[in-house]
């Protein structure tokens, strides 16, 4: 059974937007939000160049990274070809106006992405954090790219 935590609200994460959920001592989780309110969770690392994903141009059901462009599904946390690789997903839903997390996932570091790369290589995927059950997390508004 799942332990769920409380984010945030709906509204408080823009349209097209996101917002980074801080975790001490671990990589960040971006939550975004898309333009028909459906929210999605990823670790907030591209895995290309560890880009902050949460600074990314959200569009349709996926998100490019501030850096280099790279398009993420937001669904599956699967890079988009011609790139390769994948993001740890979280398991989010809505509970009135309240975005919840799942603990659970967030305490072994996401589910993993089921997508299959062409050919695998040290830097497409990424590395799940360890973090223990209960662990702090801080709701963060994501900073404009520079």
């Amino acid at each position: 059974m799942s332990q769920w935590k409380t984010l945030c609200r709906i509204e408080d994460i823009p349209r097209l937007g996101a917002r980074r959920v801080r975790r001490p001592g671990a990589t960040d989780i971006a939550v975004f939000r898309t333009a028909d309110d459906r929210v999605f969770a990823l670790l907030d690392r591209c895995p290309h160049k560890g880009g902050p994903l949460s600074q990314g141009i959200v569009f349709g059901d996926s998100v490019a990274c501030p850096l280099h462009n790279w398009t993420i599904g937001l669904a599956d946390g699967c890079v988009a070809a011609p790139d390769e690789g994948c993001v740890p997903r979280f398991s989010v839903r809505i509970e009135g106006d309240q975005v919840r997390l799942d603990l659970d996932e967030l305490a072994t570091g996401g589910a993993a992405a089921v997508c299959q790369p062409a050919a695998a290589s040290p830097a497409a995927t990424v590395p799940a954090p360890n973090v223990e059950a209960g662990s702090a997390v801080t709701l963060k508004p994501a900073q404009a790219a520079v």
